[in-house]
């Protein structure tokens, strides 16, 4: 059993939901990624999303679009993400860690190479913006193998063809883009997610999560009242673009803590 499967099924036992917050690797500082998560599961992150970093986030709205060019610019790659999450599992062995990015980066470090090292520092499952389902058996193959789980997107335009294909080759859990556009944009429809959780569970038998759109406590817990998890992202990389360096820890902490309060509320 993944640390992905079992952390769902221990918080449906207590009858709670999962908060995934979502960082990039090296941003707002390439030395704080680590500290930042350790924070950040201690104030009651669940799963923590850690992005790679990557030149044209193209799902990305303008606030991860900026963590991504900061963390380029400082010439963090594949290498200090897996560097940085080895550094987490030092410290931690609970909490699990989900890679979430972009084809190219996966591309240019070697699929069965990334798959092997990412095995190795510790992470838990992977996230590829594009690597749609029907494209990527052979590397959600790879994940199965090495016990991560392989954790795709649906959204609003999802077919009913596309939920069941994702139904067969997701696990862990997959994440519903709550909104139409990219993170950080838009209008968070809670009657709309509401309708659409059902539709996704009659084909997928892994927890939901749902995530873009959701800003504060008051959305967070809008949306827990439907779903397994919630996702942030972009709201929480906002917060932390601003810190001096001694304080993201902190922000970064104190902003999960008010999230959690509301979530077990």
């Amino acid at each position: 059993m993944s640390r992905i499967q079992s952390t769902f099924e221990r918080l449906a036992a207590e009858g709670r939901k999962a908060l995934i917050p979502f960082v990039t690797t090296g941003d707002p500082y390439p030395d704080v990624t680590v500290e930042l998560m350790l924070a950040m599961a201690e104030a009651g992150a669940d799963v923590i999303e850690l992005g790679v970093p990557f030149s044209d986030p193209m799902a990305d709205g303008p606030v991860i679009q900026r963590a991504a060019e900061r963390a380029v610019r400082a010439g963090v790659g594949m290498k200090q993400v897996l560097a940085d999450v080895q550094r987490f599992r030092a410290s931690n062995r609970h909490t699990p860690v989900v890679l979430m990015g972009y084809a190219n980066p996966i591309e240019r470090y070697g699929q069965a190479r990334f798959v092997s090292d990412a095995k190795a520092a510790g992470v838990d499952g992977v996230l590829v913006v594009d690597y749609p389902p029907e494209e990527c058996e052979a590397f959600a193959a790879l994940l199965h193998a090495q016990e991560m789980d392989p954790i795709f997107l649906l959204a609003p335009t999802s077919t009913e063809e596309r939920m069941a294909r994702v139904g067969k080759v997701a696990r862990g859990y997959v994440y519903y883009v709550s909104i139409k556009g990219v993170t950080g944009a838009g209008h968070l429809d809670t009657a709309a997610v509401a309708a659409m959780i059902p539709r996704i569970r009659s084909h997928v038998s892994v927890p939901v999560g749902v995530g873009f759109g959701i800003r504060d406590a008051v959305s967070a817990r809008a949306v827990a009242d439907h779903s397994d998890a919630v996702v942030i992202g972009s709201r929480l990389v906002e917060l932390l673009e601003a810190q001096p360096r001694d304080n993201v820890a902190a922000t970064g902490a104190q902003f999960i803590r008010e999230i959690r309060a509301a979530l077990d509320a």
